[in-house]
């Protein structure tokens, strides 16, 4: 049979799913439509989407999704999963080198293995994996190619609708999402009940939100001008990707305002995240500038919370920092604690602003 006979009775189902793929605005559901879509086209007997994560020299493959010939869900890998358990990037040579290349990698054996570079418009974040009982053809080698294709070019207009054009972190208005996810886990978390501070899932037990704000970032605007204000909104966001882990998510919400939103197994590791972006902002040389600080407050997120009560909570903080010497972290949890904020549940979840 021939690749364009063979090929018919799946361009149907290949078409469904190819649909599926530019509906789904979840990036989740995005890479599972995608080996859904690949498993259906070449019969593999295993596919899966692998993404490298952590800092450069201690880079690990995470699966984003991952489906066998059997399997009719795919299994991945949490996102917060501890780098140290995941498989480091130079275990698996062939991935490294066909991201490296830019190419398909093929590794021959009973299982045969056929790699193909997933990228972004900027960069080559990760690779696709197929194992097969026969190599794959030159023509549905073509076509998965072309369908990584769609897939980034679909990966692009996500990111330019969801990302600020200045930093590239993740804008204010796909915060709402992210933090009802959050939120429900933390709801799951609390009903476990008993003592455990662990998930159902084994990752931390909490989330945490923190509102991060320039010290004096109008005196910058004002004596450099705006361009040199927009280089240290720049800089101060790649910090941020230095200060905070790989899937911990980062926004700028307008202005000199920033927001984290993670996941801790408790404050003091919270504090202490935070307290290192505070550091790292202080200690760097800002072009022209010089020295910058930062003011931080965090909340620990509660079952039930809405985005504007833990915003307002995480908020108060940071005012309470910049009325009290600013280029400090004060958790909210902290300051009612000491009488220096006072509970106010009036306001907390009844309006939403995002």
């Amino acid at each position: 049979m021939d690749f364009a006979a063979s090929i018919k009775p799946k361009m149907s189902k290949l078409v469904d799913h190819l649909a599926d793929l530019t509906g789904f605005r979840d990036r989740d559901l995005l890479d599972v439509t995608l080996v859904g879509a690949i498993k259906d086209l070449l019969r593999p007997e295993v596919v899966a989407i692998y993404r490298v994560v952590g800092e450069v020299g201690d880079e690990h493959w995470l699966t984003r999704a991952r489906l066998t010939k059997d399997s009719v869900v795919a299994t991945f890998d949490p996102v917060w999963a501890e780098l140290s358990t995941l498989p480091g990037v130079d275990e698996l040579p062939h991935r490294r080198q066909a991201m490296g290349g830019q190419s398909v990698v093929e590794v021959p054996g009973p299982a045969h293995i056929t790699v193909f570079p997933v990228a972004t418009e900027h960069d080559v974040v990760g690779v696709m994996e197929v194992q097969t009982r026969q190599p794959v053809s030159d023509e549905y080698k073509r076509l998965v190619t072309s369908i990584l294709r769609i897939y980034r070019n679909f990966q692009g207009l996500l990111d330019y609708s969801e990302r600020d054009t200045l930093t590239g972190l993740l804008n204010r208005k796909t915060f709402d999402e992210a933090f009802l996810k959050a939120s429900a886990e933390q709801k799951l978390v609390e009903s476990s009940g008993k003592g455990d501070r662990r998930s159902v899932a084994g990752g931390p037990a909490s989330s945490w939100l923190g509102v991060i704000d320039i010290d004096h970032f109008k005196r910058v605007n004002d004596t450099y001008g705006h361009l040199i204000g927009d280089e240290v909104l720049l800089l101060l966001s790649r910090l941020m990707r230095a200060s905070f882990r790989f899937h911990d998510r980062l926004y700028r919400f307008g202005g000199e305002e920033f927001v984290v939103l993670m996941r801790c197994d408790n404050e003091v590791d919270a504090g202490v995240a935070f307290e290192r972006l505070r550091y790292n902002t202080e200690s760097y040389a800002f072009p022209q500038v010089g020295r910058i600080t930062v003011s931080v407050g965090f909340t620990a997120l509660r079952s039930g919370d809405t985005p504007s009560g833990a915003f307002e909570r995480a908020d108060k903080a940071v005012y309470y920092v910049k009325e009290h010497g600013r280029n400090r972290v004060c958790s909210y949890t902290d300051l009612t604690a000491q009488g220096e904020l006072t509970e106010d549940d009036d306001k907390t979840g009844d309006v939403e602003l995002f």
